[in-house]
C-alpha cells in the first residue's frame, strides 16, 4: 500500500515557482478542473513533444473548462527559455527541489540510465476535478496521443 495520493484522493496543496518569479498551487484553480503534466526536463525530445500537444489543444482544453500546468523541476529561467523556443501557450511550473508536490506524488525517484542511478521525474499526469481531488491519474506516459487522451477524459469529468 503507497502513502502517495490516488484517484479519490485531494491533491496536495504545494506552492511551485513560475517563471516570472510568482508561484502557483493546484488551489489556486479551485472550482476548475486542472491537468497537471509532470516532466522530466526542458527542452528534451519528449518533453518537447509533451509540452508542445498540450499547448496545441489549449484551446480545446478551454473550451472543456480545463485549466493546464506543465511542471518540472528545471528552473525559472529554463522554462522561459523553453517557453520562447517553442512558442508554448501552456503555462509551466517549477517544483522544488526537495519536498515539491512530485516528491508528494511519489514521482520523483530514483531512476537508472546506463547504469547510473538518479534522482528524476516519472513522465505522470494528474487530472483533478474542481473540487481539488484526482479523477485520473497517467504514470510513466508514453508522450505520443496522451495530450489527445487526457483532453477526452478531461471531457467527460
Amino acid at each position: 500500500m503507497s502513502d502517495f495520493p490516488a484517484a479519490g484522493d485531494a491533491i496536495p496543496d504545494i506552492a511551485m515557482g513560475t517563471p516570472d518569479g510568482g508561484s502557483v498551487k493546484p488551489s489556486d484553480f479551485a472550482g476548475k478542473k486542472l491537468v497537471l503534466f509532470f516532466y522530466p526536463k526542458d527542452n528534451t525530445p519528449g518533453c518537447t513533444t509533451e509540452a508542445k500537444d498540450f499547448s496545441a489543444l489549449k484551446g480545446d482544453f478551454e473550451a472543456a473548462g480545463v485549466e493546464l500546468l506543465g511542471v518540472s523541476k528545471d528552473s525559472a529561467k529554463k522554462h522561459q527559455n523553453f517557453i520562447a523556443k517553442h512558442d508554448l501557450t501552456t503555462p509551466l511550473a517549477t517544483d522544488a527541489e526537495e519536498g515539491g508536490l512530485s516528491d508528494a506524488l511519489g514521482i520523483w525517484t530514483e531512476k537508472q540510465m546506463y547504469g547510473k542511478t538518479y534522482l528524476g521525474m516519472v513522465r505522470s499526469t494528474y487530472l483533478v476535478d474542481a473540487g481539488g481531488a484526482i479523477a485520473q491519474i497517467w504514470p510513466k506516459v508514453k508522450v505520443k496521443g496522451h495530450a489527445e487522451e487526457v483532453l477526452a477524459a478531461a471531457k467527460t469529468l
